[in-house]
């Protein structure tokens, strides 16, 4: 019987954050810091003139101030000079700052100041004065979509592979009796987390170590090694704390190679700390998203065409395609399908993964365009999509392994009263608020990664586990604790599970909703690891109680190793491990997906229900109700779980509504690069969430049964929303967000 598992725990590292004790990458204690500012471009393309720094050099406490034109080169015998767009030799492609005079976008960084006190470097900063031969740079998706190209695999921070049509899609299309058109547009989207991106680097002979908000030790020191030709092994990344992220710290950003290389310049530890403004080109964004939806039906309302062409902005120097059309093209039945996906590159940072990266922008035109067809057609949404249901991968022919989606709708619409809804746009109304409901599908991966984990049981009876994974928030710690207490047989409090540093195991990022199926299994085979070196060490003794057990039939709990649900057939494990002159036992062990996962389609899904009203004399629209049912394997913790369900519903919320970053076209330069003009969600804007769990069992995808959960949240709240807003108002927005304006 499960102690842990699937049973609330609050989370373990709720008061070291509350109280200060949580040390994030900005805060840590450095004798004799420096503070480092960054200067940024104020054009969007061209090259520096000239770069004055002489006023800044005088201003009081400055220390030193890099720009290209002073920044250490490589030796002949080094890496080549790492421009980002001439950078070819190293498989990292990622952005680096003060390589050359060239202008990639607009607020790049050109120079970094180096002074005594935050304070001065900021003041010495703005002393710094640059001239430019300023070109024309293009920044507007929309205006150039006859550009787009494939994605060139040697240039891609993402790469993604063609994916060939299925069928005929053209000509089933052609044929349809009933057929929808329809273009969706999302903006440009930035991430902002509490903590803005920092990092400490300091030096010692020739080793480095450096805080870094990251969501990938590892990837940030290979990175580093990279930058500085330099041996892995000599680099050691910190980062026990993250205060949200996301995806914007899962490639390397520019600030820590930066941070590093001028506390190697001036020979003492340097701090760097980004502004919420250069935030905004500091480390990638959601991009500026074109689709196109072409769906073929019969008059049943039978799919049988799927043609989603997309387009999404990227950098000149990185390529990036945010893979929009991988999830919707295998979610329904249909024989026939075609998802094209090109980039149009523009003089902007490269973009970057951002919650639900690719699923959350497909599904909201897929899901709309499911609605529209609906309404075509006229049969309900909700049974539109069960006509299309289907249990095994439309490209594949795989069967799933599980998907308990049929149960979310039903189960969804059950509590939500869909079944009182009322067909007919602008039918249903609570006072003069025009009311709305509206569903759609969330879809996810159901992904493992090889991750490693290392168990230390000691003979007190306690336990240190570690893994260098990482916690944006999601509550890594937690529920790590809580899996490697479930399978050690200890209480929780006695185990210490750490986090985020290069001397663990290595892990893969956190990113992707697969860090609990990747390193909660690594921990659980270290375990049963454990569990098999305490059963030799007891069938050492002539008198053991296990000589005719096997591994599978013995368990620990209560610090004791006994046969399962026996435990006068047991052994102490402290004193056991005394006998044999043990203080501690040690596994390191790296697990990896199963081959039978091959066999099977794996995924994570969900149903989403939501109730608008609708202002219509000034277009405001409310969320005033949201359910949301999840099928994604097993959870392990109800409590930080539905919490990242209610994160991606009011993170959905924020993207259907507000969230958009302007930029002025004639510059290249961003508009509202601060919480002021760019709009999030408050406290105000949420109403009534409720989140459900269907639980499947399924051990094919992880022994764990575990399945993304963190992103799949948000994927299909988007759709469910503008669905809504069409049903109270007969409007069909198709750009995101659904702004007041749009619906005067």
């Amino acid at each position: 019987m499960a102690r842990y598992i699937g049973k609330e725990m609050s989370r373990v590292d709720g008061i070291a954050k509350v109280t200060g004790k949580a040390k994030y990458a900005a805060e840590f204690k450095v004798p004799n810091l420096a503070y480092g500012f960054i200067v940024t471009s104020s054009i969007g393309k061209g090259t520096i003139r000239s770069i004055d720094t002489t006023q800044a050099s005088r201003a009081p406490g400055v220390i030193h101030i890099l720009t290209h034109e002073n920044y250490p080169k490589p030796t002949p015998s080094a890496a080549p000079e790492l421009k980002p767009e001439t950078n070819t030799d190293v498989p990292d492609k990622s952005f680096r700052a003060l390589q050359s005079n060239q202008i990639f976008f607009n607020m790049q960084p050109i120079a970094l100041v180096l002074a005594e006190t935050f304070e001065q470097a900021r003041y010495a900063a703005r002393l710094v004065k640059s001239t430019y031969n300023e070109e024309k740079s293009m920044t507007d998706l929309e205006s150039s979509l006859d550009k787009a190209v494939a994605i060139d695999p040697q240039r891609a921070a993402s790469p993604r592979g063609a994916v060939k049509p299925r069928g005929n899609p053209a000509q089933a299309f052609q044929s349809a009796p009933v057929k929808i058109e329809a273009e969706y547009t999302i903006p440009i989207e930035h991430h902002n987390p509490m903590e803005p991106h920092a990092a400490i680097a300091f030096w010692e002979n020739d080793k480095l170590t450096i805080f870094d908000k990251t969501q990938g030790v590892y990837v940030v020191r290979q990175h580093l090694a990279t930058s500085f030709n330099m041996p892995v092994e000599n680099v050691q990344v910190i980062s026990p704390f993250v205060g949200g992220a996301f995806g914007s710290s899962l490639r390397p950003n520019y600030y820590p190679a930066l941070t590093a290389m001028a506390a190697r310049v001036i020979k003492r530890p340097v701090k760097v700390v980004y502004t919420r403004q250069q935030m905004y080109t500091g480390h990638g964004y959601r991009p500026h998203t074109w689709q196109k939806i072409s769906l073929g039906a019969e008059s049943n309302g039978k799919l049988t065409a799927i043609i989603h062409d997309s387009k999404n902005n990227s950098s000149t120097f990185q390529d990036w395609v945010e893979n929009t059309t991988e999830f919707p093209r295998t979610l329904y039945a249909c024989p026939n399908a075609d998802t094209p996906q090109r980039i149009v590159r523009t003089d902007l940072p490269t973009p970057a993964s951002m919650r639900a990266p690719g699923a959350v922008s497909g599904m909201f035109a897929l899901e709309c365009a499911m609605d529209e067809l609906a309404y075509a057609l006229k049969i309900d949404p909700l049974e539109l999509r069960l006509i299309n249901y289907t249990e095994v991968d439309p490209d594949s022919g795989k069967p799933y392994s599980s998907k308990a989606l049929r149960e979310c709708y039903r189960l969804g619409a059950q509590k939500f009263g869909w079944k009182n809804r009322k067909f007919e746009p602008r039918s249903m109304r609570d006072g003069r608020f025009l009311v709305g409901w509206g569903m759609a599908t969330g879809v996810w991966g159901a992904w493992q990664r090889p991750a490693s984990a290392k168990i230390t049981l000691k003979s007190d009876g306690t336990a240190h586990v570690a893994s260098a994974t990482a916690d944006i928030g999601p509550g890594t710690y937690t529920v790590m604790t809580l899996i490697a207490a479930e399978y050690l047989g200890l209480p929780a409090e006695k185990v210490k599970f750490e986090l985020g540093d290069t001397k663990f195991p290595e892990a893969p990022v956190q990113g992707g909703s697969f860090t609990t199926a990747s390193v909660g299994t690594a921990i659980y085979e270290s375990a049963q690891n454990i569990r098999r070196k305490l059963l030799e060490l007891a069938n050492k003794d002539a008198a053991s109680p296990f000589k005719m057990a096997k591994i599978a039939d013995v368990e620990m709990l209560n610090g004791k190793l006994q046969i399962k649900n026996n435990s006068s057939q047991s052994v102490d494990i402290s004193e056991l491990m005394r006998r044999n002159n043990l203080t501690e036992l040690v596994d390191v062990h790296q697990a990896k997906p199963s081959p039978e996962r091959e066999k099977y389609a794996t995924g994570a899904h969900g149903a989403q229900f939501v109730e608008v009203k609708v202002d219509p004399d000034v277009g405001t629209v409310h969320v005033t109700r949201a359910i949301e049912v999840t099928a994604c394997g097993k959870i392990m913790n109800p409590k930080t779980s539905h919490s990242q369900e209610i994160g991606g519903v009011v993170w959905g919320i924020g993207m259907a509504l507000q969230e958009a970053t302007e930029i002025d076209h004639r510059y290249g330069r961003i508009m509202n690069p601060n919480l002021q003009h760019y709009h999030v969600p408050v406290n105000a804007d949420i109403l009534e969430i409720e989140t459900i769990f269907v639980e499947e069992d399924d051990k094919i995808v992880n022994p764990l049964g575990v399945k993304g959960m963190g992103e799949l949240g948000m994927v299909g709240i988007p759709a469910a929303i503008a669905n809504a807003v069409f049903h109270a108002t007969g409007k069909r927005i198709r750009e995101l967000p659904i702004t007041p304006e749009k619906l005067l």
